[in-house]
């Protein structure tokens, strides 16, 4: 039994004898037919029984008043795509029943004429019978006319507003550069396809209610989600990008190079973040090229052995910083074709070989002193650093520990790199801990789930392993915990009831998602699909990629944990938070149950609300008012996050915090804010008392720079030094750092701005 809204938004319970009747009444409206006959005739269309007719000299009288005589070939030719958008495959029994069902039902009308408005009934009829989901997609494509006329009237008004006033939906998408904004202009049309042509009745009233958010639906019909991207297959014995054919570097300049074509051009194929895993040891090798090559020049230069290594190594280290300075050029100046920066994310700081420790400590170098003009440099947004901290390594005395130093001198001044555990508890450090594998975040928060080598979802034997390297998310669809806490108490509804409920919309859309995206063709992403990208990423240009979407993960994400609390007793998640709990722990349960039954890789968020922290609150105040401490403000809270404003200590938010880490594998940061004038003591304790704890850590300052004078120092709005305002600004966004302020502009939206100055522990 499936359940459904009602016109007045209550769940009510859906049966097929309800179905059958209401498009028995529909057909009644357009053929005039008597009840008990039509329901005969449904029983035996979807028996196949019905037997054909001849039709002759009957006319069909379109909306304009002409007639054209009846033809059932565009029945078959409406039906047939109708059934293609829903990804149904409609039998040639199923089609020719159809067509039997509306010729017997036009005979029996004795008319010589039929309205286009009586075919349509018919037909639609027929379908909901046999396939409602296509009935569905039947009803929606043939009001299309109408229904683009409104979609591009509102299209037309949003691109006006881009084109003239911006957008500060997404702050690392400049909405001043005329690629950005036919990209966000596209986009608005694509949205609106979507929701015309993949959503049901049901999802898209959860969605405009606000009880359910899907995450980037201008790109969900076209590609994948976050990645982490296996650069260094690609480039092992050479690639195809372009039509030209790339030969694997042989020194360390070219694979800096060809990288950043790579990382550009695959990233420009999907939404969301970029990872390259572990770049230090994908960069070594080539490193070691580049030495080869130059200390054999330096010997035959007459150098001796010691000088030419020196020599040697010295070009290694340049190569490497100008390289890591090439990619922050790059990555920070070039648009994709989707209008933004690519979120691109680099992981590094395992790497105990001599080119692998250097390839690292340039990095931060180069990140850590900035860009820009002299006296004027300031620290660039990507690609964002995440160092990878295993305390065999890094800790006091330990091979790598130089390295880490570097990390936090890196992290004082520049806020990256972000710390991710290998050594503490939980699920990332477990994984490393038994196979030696990391889990790198894509992006900002997501992380996948285990998929081993050769038992799939759980390992065949004891032998087999996971990857994580070339695996990606196809989307998050995240749950308004507060929205859905408020219905079931205005409707005397048992709050898990309706959460089921919306969880259920959720899992279908993941179901759909997932048909949808594996009947595209290899060439929608070559060097993802053919070339190595992706975990089995070899296939044929035209070559659907359902087989790779296997391991491919699909999140439902959760925000306002918060406010859940505060609907639920009136408390703050500092002041108790164990109904949250209660909720992510039930939650959590019904996600691993759809995961074994769909046999899907679904994963749990905590999701980074960066525009959706202000719409939820619209939508929340539209439905149920303005309540204290919920709706009162003009954000909510991100994902398992304590308020921003609460006012307390680092430890203590690292401490709240810690009781819904393990609840949200699918993705999650830890933060907390740094009161503290570039202290190095400080920063260090903080870092690695999140490392003991197993976070994935990030270090929240707010640099602020004076584009005038060169000025820097923390969180200042005018400069102290020669008062000028035209200031530049990094803030911490969610799990990611991006511009508050751009030569005094501010990038982000007016929601997203109060709610950085009311920050007292974030």
């Amino acid at each position: 039994m499936q359940n459904s809204l009602n016109k007045e938004g209550n769940i009510v319970e859906f049966s097929s004898n309800r179905a059958t009747a209401g498009v028995a009444t529909d057909v009644m409206r357009g053929a005039a037919l008597p009840n008990k006959e039509f329901i005969s005739q449904v029983a035996q269309l979807q028996a196949q029984q019905i037997k054909p007719v001849k039709l002759e000299h009957i006319y069909v009288v379109k909306k304009d008043g002409t007639r054209e005589e009846f033809d059932n070939k565009k029945i078959i030719n409406a039906i047939s795509k109708s059934a293609t958008r829903v990804l149904v495959k409609l039998s040639d029994e199923e089609i020719q029943n159809i067509c039997n069902f509306v010729d017997n039902n036009i005979a029996k009308m004795g008319k010589s004429e039929i309205t286009i408005a009586e075919m349509h009934n018919l037909v639609e009829g027929a379908l909901e019978a046999l396939n409602p989901a296509v009935a569905q997609s039947y009803r929606n494509y043939r009001n299309y006319k109408q229904d683009f006329v409104h979609m591009l009237d509102k299209v037309y008004q949003e691109s006006q507003r881009i084109m003239y006033i911006g957008d500060k939906e997404n702050s690392n998408a400049d909405s001043t550069l005329v690629s950005t904004k036919r990209s966000l202009i596209f986009n608005e049309l694509n949205k609106e396809l979507y929701k015309k042509f993949f959503l049901t009745v049901d999802e898209l009233q959860a969605i405009r209610d606000g009880y359910i958010y899907i995450h980037d639906m201008s790109a969900r019909r076209d590609t994948m989600n976050c990645c982490l991207f296996d650069v260094a297959s690609v480039l092992k014995g050479g690639f195809e990008m372009g039509n030209l054919w790339y030969n694997e570097p042989k020194s360390l300049d070219v694979a800096f190079d060809v990288i950043g074509d790579i990382v550009m051009a695959a990233a420009s194929q999907q939404y969301g973040g970029f990872t390259v895993a572990e770049v230090d040891k994908i960069l070594a090798p080539y490193a070691h090229k580049t030495f080869e090559r130059q200390n054999e020049k330096y010997l035959c230069l007459g150098l001796d052995f010691e000088k030419a290594r020196e020599a040697a190594m010295a070009d290694v280290q340049k190569d490497f910083e100008q390289g890591f300075q090439g990619w922050e050029y790059k990555f920070n100046t070039v648009a994709s074709s989707r209008g933004d920066y690519p979120f691109i994310t680099v992981t590094a700081g395992l790497g105990t070989e001599e080119y692998e420790r250097m390839a690292t400590k340039a990095m931060l170098k180069i990140r850590m002193n900035g860009q820009g003009k002299k006296g004027n440099k300031k620290p660039v947004l990507f690609p964002k650093i995440v160092f990878l901290y295993d305390e065999n390594l890094h800790g006091e005395g330990k091979i790598n520990h130089d390295v880490f130093e570097a990390g936090i001198e890196c992290s004082k001044k520049a806020m990256y790199p972000d710390w991710l555990s290998l050594s503490g508890e939980g699920y990332v450090a477990s994984m490393y801990k038994k196979y030696g594998k990391v889990v790198s975040p894509m992006g900002c928060r997501a992380f996948l789930s285990p998929w081993y080598e050769r038992g799939g979802m759980e390992p065949a034997d004891e032998n087999d392993e996971p990857i994580f390297v070339g695996r990606f998310n196809i989307g998050a669809i995240s749950l308004h915990l507060p929205m859905i806490y408020a219905k079931a108490k205005k409707e005397s509804k048992d709050f898990y009831e309706v959460l089921d409920y919306y969880m259920e919309l959720i899992r279908q859309l993941h179901i759909r998602t997932y048909d949808y995206l594996g009947e595209m063709k290899a060439s929608v992403n070559p060097l993802a699909y053919c070339e190595g990208g992706f975990l089995g990423g070899h296939l044929g240009i035209h070559d659907k990629i359902k087989p790779l979407l296997k391991s491919a993960t699909a999140s439902f994400g959760i925000t306002a944990l918060n406010e859940l609390q505060e609907l639920y007793n009136g408390k703050s998640l500092v002041e108790d938070g164990q109904f949250a709990i209660e909720v992510m722990e039930y939650i959590n349960k019904k996600v691993n149950e759809f995961k074994k039954e769909d046999g899907n890789m679904y994963a749990l968020y905590g999701t980074p609300a960066e525009n959706l922290c202000g719409l939820q609150v619209k939508q929340f105040r539209k439905k149920y008012g303005i309540v204290p401490h919920v709706s009162d403000k003009p954000y909510v809270s991100n994902s398992f996050h304590c308020h921003v404003s609460e006012d307390i200590t680092p430890i203590q938010k690292q401490d709240l915090e810690k009781r819904f880490w393990d609840l949200m594998n699918g993705g999650k940061i830890q933060y907390v804010k740094y009161p503290l004038d570039y202290n190095t003591d400080a920063v260090k304790t903080l870092v690695l008392r999140a490392m003991d704890m197993g976070f994935y850590e990030g270090v929240n300052l707010s640099l602020s720079y004076c584009d005038d004078c060169g000025h820097e120092e923390l969180n200042m709005d005018v400069c102290p030094k020669c008062g000028s305002r035209n200031l530049t600004k990094i803030d911490r966004m969610n799990g990611y750092l991006s511009y508050s302020r751009v030569k005094g502009d501010s990038r982000l939206a007016d929601h997203k701005m109060e709610e950085i100055a009311d920050r007292k522990s974030m």
